[in-house]
């Protein structure tokens, strides 16, 4: 191929990134806009699954990382508790190589309309909304209130599982270590997170409570996985506690424990617990307002 064709193909998709960028940019400056106006845009429900493949990836975070966090936490209203929080970031130590094989993952957190027609079927036992949880109960909020067990046994009825710690740690961050699930940096404008305070919601996103699922588009990951960072956090497999110090392939954490993983931050958590390496942790009977769950299946 002559010179002068390298060029203009190289030219043109150079134009057709830039249209591409300019187009995902325009859009957002428009959702900022409606946000600010009040307006809110309604979006077709986001099913399916999405496959994720084998592949190998680093887990957890470097101490660099970790300082990270930390800096971010020092950005929110209540930075000067960000050092009684140091646990929290430092469970993600050490990185560690992880092999994970295929595995199918929800493209989208399970709704309380999914979760309802569980309960209609039989196997899933009814959520306490009624105390003074009614508002959350909307078809196309991510189901919340919800326990370990009664997240387990709604996956199972679909013919899943909860992902295992590792697994949704890799959707979230890819094979290239994404610090959060749409890239590198912070922006309050693409997740419905909250902020660590006294008063820990916070509306920039549209919303200072729940979000419908998938209502903010451009938090996807690259395979199109939504809600990954804040709205609801969620239930993983997994018990909670410390990360091995060598290579593993497909782990599935401690056999015993007191408390469950959880993942994602929510709508009631600040920047730093937003980040893919982020980890929590409860006991497996507690239900929050806040925290939901995804479903898994065998590749």
């Amino acid at each position: 191929m002559p010179p002068s064709a390298l060029k203009i193909g190289f030219v043109a998709a150079v134009a057709l990134v830039s249209a591409a960028v300019a187009a995902r940019a325009g859009a957002e400056q428009k959702r900022r806009a409606d946000v600010a106006l009040g307006v809110v845009t309604l979006t077709a429900p986001i099913e399916g699954t999405v496959l994720v493949r084998a592949g190998t990836f680093t887990m957890g975070s470097e101490v660099a990382e970790i300082e990270h966090a930390l800096t971010l936490c020092r950005y929110e209203p209540g930075r000067q508790s960000c050092e009684r929080n140091i646990d929290d970031f430092a469970a993600e130590f050490p990185p560690h190589s992880v092999t994970l094989t295929d595995t199918r993952i929800d493209r989208a957190e399970v709704t309380a309309g999914d979760y309802r027609r569980c309960v209609e079927t039989g196997p899933c036992l009814s959520l306490p909304f009624a105390s003074g949880g009614k508002r959350f109960e909307q078809p196309d909020l991510p189901v919340t209130m919800v326990s370990w067990g009664e997240a387990s046994t709604y996956c199972k009825w679909r013919g899943g599982r909860l992902p295992t710690e590792a697994e949704w740690e890799r959707a979230a961050r890819g094979l290239t270590g994404r610090r959060f699930p749409w890239g590198s940096t912070y922006d309050p404008y693409l997740a419905n997170g909250g902020r660590l305070g006294l008063d820990p919601f916070e509306d920039k996103d549209g919303y200072l409570e729940l979000s419908p699922v998938g209502a903010l588009p451009f938090s996807r990951t690259p395979d199109g996985i939504v809600d990954l960072a804040g709205n609801a956090e969620e239930w993983v497999s997994d018990w909670f506690g410390a990360y091995p110090e060598g290579a593993v392939t497909d782990p599935k954490g401690p056999e015993t424990g007191d408390e469950k993983v959880i993942r994602g931050g929510s709508y009631a958590h600040g920047r730093a617990w937003l980040r893919s390496a982020a980890r929590g942790h409860d006991l497996p009977g507690s239900r929050r307002a806040w925290r939901g769950f995804r479903c898994a299946y065998e590749g």
